[in-house]
């Protein structure tokens, strides 16, 4: 194929060339992203990226027959992956993030004269903290409304006019009690109740076990008739005590980034590293880390014009903790410089559909669509499937991936899914083969997803559709909203699940 970059050369001469010798095309040359695209999938074969699972499946042989966030097998998932980068010639970062090691409740909770472990429970995993100071209530709803409906405590904005130090009164409702917590330890609360909402069949305590540390404050989950007290007591001062022991523990994201490249403009690709203590994880998620490792491998002898970052998750399998606290951890000027986030988990199920997120919510089912630009990734990643006459069906940001932080903060993003451990439809296996009525993936958390739980066909499909778009996306974004576009749109996503527990 030929190319216009000022004077006609092959692609091969261009390949040929030192990257600093190399005229990157202006964002409008899309024949040169076509011929990147088809490129890096010849490149990227299925072959190799099989070679990196059984690498994955040697490690967890190794390491006691997992890689879950913790053990000496995702330590090693995390070297390997890091090492094919450096070799490569990527920028390696390697992110430190915490999890809960473990969690003790030395002695009972105290909330004022309530009785512990019957009117309220300690929110686990709470840490220790012994505070008395007034309670001052979050955007809440009493009476309640006849269905769930409070956000209290959802958005930042709800903590307008809260004071620091004071303990903050939160209502249970429609959103994640993660993105709760977060948001009053942001806000500068000394403490946190959370207490039940008050409709039917929502009006008790009970344990609550958040799975992931949000805030080095003491919180307590709380039935309606506390927190309806407390609110409806102007200048409450309570007592509020936590007595326990938290352990955190500490794993890796392995970021890796293209040495050039326009760094105001980042195309982000991500994928989940570790797995769970019941088994392997090849399939779930060694396909997603496989196939973009390959992909990031082979681009790195091409040109790009956008700077490309290729993620590896730690710790997805307990609360999106990876991704999470990577984007947390991003200024705004930092999340603004993402165009796109792209999210491969598990692409190589046995009984697979092709599955796009659905980024313009076409499907009209679940959760809405994606920030502003995810409709528009979608279809790019149709087209290639389209091009090769194989159909697709959408599937719901349902927040069980990595892409949830993103889309919390208004980054648009898609990916590929090949299904879990839901039925295959009797549509689809006329759509895709396969059994109707089965798992799309029966391992899904077992032992059994190991090297031979993966679907060769799904794999070899899936790398190419990524190469394609990472290809693409590495030249040309014009697609894709521009910044301000984007800002004016973040304040308008709704609150989503990012896989920890919803209120």
């Amino acid at each position: 194929m030929r190319l216009s970059l000022g004077r006609a050369i092959t692609m091969a001469a261009i390949l040929a060339l030192p990257l600093s010798a190399i005229a990157v095309p202006s964002a409008a040359a899309g024949p040169v992203d076509d011929a990147f695209a088809k490129l890096l999938v010849k490149k990227v074969q299925g072959a190799n990226v099989k070679k990196h699972l059984d690498a994955l499946q040697t490690i967890a042989t190794a390491n006691g027959g997992n890689r879950a966030a913790g053990t000496a097998g995702y330590d090693a998932s995390r070297d390997y992956v890091a090492g094919k980068l450096r070799k490569a010639g990527y920028k390696v970062t390697l992110q430190p993030i915490n999890y809960v090691d473990s969690w003790t409740e030395n002695t009972p909770p105290v909330l004022g004269s309530s009785v512990p472990n019957e009117d309220f429970f300690t929110f686990q995993p709470s840490p220790a903290g012994d505070v008395t100071a007034q309670v001052q209530g979050v955007d809440l709803t009493l009476p309640p409304t006849p269905t769930p409906t409070s956000t209290s405590g959802c958005e930042m904005s709800d903590f307008s006019g809260f004071v620091a130090g004071r303990i903050a009164l939160i209502q249970r409702g429609t959103c994640p009690f993660a993105t709760k917590v977060r948001n009053a330890g942001q806000a500068g609360a000394s403490g946190i109740i959370v207490f039940n909402e008050g409709q039917p069949g929502r009006t008790e305590a009970y344990p609550l076990d958040l799975g992931e540390w949000r805030a080095g404050i003491p919180m307590v989950f709380a039935d309606f008739a506390v927190g309806n007290a407390l609110a409806g007591t102007p200048g409450a001062t309570v007592h509020l005590k936590v007595d326990s022991t938290l352990v955190l523990g500490t794993d890796e994201n392995v970021i890796a980034e293209t040495r050039f490249g326009d760094p105001s403009n980042v195309v982000m690709i991500g994928a989940h590293l570790d797995g769970v203590p019941e088994g392997p994880g090849i399939n779930d998620n060694g396909s997603g880390s496989a196939a973009i490792l390959e992909t990031a491998l082979q681009l790195k002898q091409f040109p790009v014009r956008n700077k490309v970052r290729f993620a590896f998750w730690a710790a997805e399998e307990i609360g999106l903790l990876g991704s999470d606290q990577y984007v947390e951890k991003l200024s705004q000027e930092q999340r603004d410089r993402i165009k796109l986030y792209l999210n491969f988990d598990m692409v190589a199920s046995p009984n697979h559909a092709y599955k796009l997120y659905d980024g313009d919510d076409s499907d009209n089912a679940g959760s809405p669509a994606g920030p502003p630009g995810s409709a528009e990734i979608e279809q790019q990643l149709k087209a290639f499937f389209t091009g090769r006459s194989l159909p697709t069906v959408g599937t719901d940001f349902d927040g069980r991936s990595d892409y949830g932080p993103f889309i919390a903060v208004g980054i648009p993003s898609g990916g590929i899914f090949t299904g879990a451990e839901q039925l295959k439809t009797a549509e689809e296996a006329a759509m895709f083969g396969g059994t109707a009525g089965v798992a799309y993936d029966a391992c899904y958390h077992a032992a059994c997803d190991g090297i031979a739980n993966i679907n060769a066909t799904a794999l070899d499909v899936n790398a190419d559709a990524i190469a394609d778009s990472v290809a693409r996306y590495a030249f040309n974004t014009r697609d894709i909203p521009d910044r301000q576009a984007a800002s004016a749109a973040r304040a308008a996503v709704p609150a989503v699940t990012t896989g920890s527990a919803a209120s």
